[in-house]
């Protein structure tokens, strides 16, 4: 695959391209609706339509380019869609979401210059949001695109007190046709999204590529526990009703019950109230996030934890109360495309590496509507939602390769699904 190579150094420029479109600059803020959105939509659409692409925007910001199938296709002619999502959390790395449009940009590039066509459309996707972090809520690209919509989103408002439904007309697009943009499950062949793996297992194995097995399923809580406000110097140990010291115990259960379960658990925040040095906190809140490949494991675990935390709560003379804030099952990807996927890393004399996304992605809410697969990247360290995010061009130039393979594998299997 002798374009490859070159295709690799052009995707990492690119990335350095988007990573220019910023609302702040000397760092990467990219959200979505806004003005740099429409920037790097406008310069996407102008590599699909260099690659030989038609292109289009749908009624919820996302754009899309489509490489179509061989004129000779036997119909129905399905489409498998690539891509992955161009807006960016606070101060980001410029690898997270960018590199999986500009890698399947560039396997439409590869397969246009060698004049290949394929049994099936390939449809690009550029999502105008998957992290949330300018309206709360994850995933409103994806969301709509797989028919799933909630009417109270359009009151959701950033910090300005813009809301969504607001923000929909500013962009130029109408509220009332959301609902054009979900894809018709039985004209898709499937999902395949290239991501950098924003963990450490790849790189600590050696290995360039992996192969998803799944997503994990979320849940997230606020938790508020509710004590007494006491003087630091005249109320004795044993007659406090501390909330903040219950909120740490509180942690350190999380995080047993975790290690015993098998799952990811994070408590990200911890406020006491009032806050002072010298007084005891009658309130404190902390955050949960619970994941697992698994969602009866994941909720055992929760089980477990609301158990002991509302035990120590008893023991201290606290109350707790608990809001939940974010549910996601767990995805599991297709193993039809896995076993694609399998094949093209081992005919490049790779090991197939798999391994679960502790991560959420697109391709949760693609999986509403179709098969999902994903490979993975190793990048520096681990690191992601940083600006020290990082990736080898010669990686890259693999993750193309493979993705190109995978495609084949595909064709050749849709062409001859006895013998696939």
């Amino acid at each position: 695959m002798n374009w490859v190579p070159e295709l690799a150094c052009g995707v990492m420029e690119r990335c350095d391209e988007l990573a220019a479109i910023t609302s702040e600059p000397g760092r990467i803020d990219r959200y979505y609706l806004t003005s740099e959105h429409r920037r790097c939509s406008d310069l996407l659409a102008h590599w699909m339509d260099a690659a030989g692409m038609a292109v289009w925007e749908d009624a919820a910001g996302n754009l899309w380019g489509r490489y179509a199938a061989a004129t000779d296709a036997a119909p129905p002619i399905r489409a498998l869609i690539m891509g992955s999502h161009h807006d960016s959390v606070p101060n980001a790395g410029r690898y997270d979401g960018p590199l999986g449009i500009l890698t399947a940009l560039a396997v439409v590039e590869y397969l246009n210059q060698e004049d290949i066509r394929l049994p099936f459309h390939v449809d690009v996707v550029a999502f105008g949001d998957e992290e949330g972090s300018r309206f709360g809520t994850t995933l409103l690209g994806s969301y709509p695109v797989a028919g799933h919509w909630q009417p109270e989103w359009w009151e959701l408002a950033d910090r300005g007190g813009v809301t969504l439904e607001q923000a929909f007309r500013d962009f130029g697009l109408d509220p009332a046709r959301i609902g054009s943009c979900a894809r018709d499950p039985e004209e898709l062949l499937g999902y395949l999204e290239l991501h950098i793996e924003q963990g450490p297992v790849l790189e600590h194995g050696g290995h360039p590529l992996g192969v998803v097995t799944g997503i994990a399923g979320a849940r997230r809580f606020t938790v508020t526990l509710e004590g007494e406000v006491g003087h630091a110097g005249t109320v004795p140990l044993a007659l406090r009703r501390d909330a903040l010291l219950g909120a740490a115990e509180a942690a350190l259960v999380v995080e047993r019950v975790a290690r015993e379960q098998d799952v990811m658990a994070t408590v990200g925040r911890l406020n006491a109230v009032p806050g002072a040095v010298n007084v005891i906190a009658g309130e404190a809140c902390w955050s949960l996030d619970l994941r697992a490949t698994d969602d009866e494991s994941r909720d055992q675990a929760l089980r477990l934890i609301r158990s002991e935390s509302n035990r120590l709560c008893d023991q201290r003379g606290l109350v707790s109360s608990w809001r939940e804030t974010h549910s996601a099952p767990a995805v599991a990807c297709a193993t039809s495309l896995q076993s694609h996927q399998s094949r093209a890393l081992e005919a490049m004399g790779l090991e197939p590496i798999h391994l679960p996304s502790g991560a959420g992605h697109d391709a949760m809410a693609m999986a509403r509507i179709t098969d999902v697969g994903m490979f993975f990247i190793r990048c520096g360290g681990g690191i992601s939602h940083h600006p020290d995010e990082s990736v080898m061009t010669t990686d890259v130039g693999l993750g193309i390769e493979a993705m190109v393979r995978t495609l084949l594998n595909l064709a050749q299997s849709s062409a001859n699904p006895e013998g696939s």
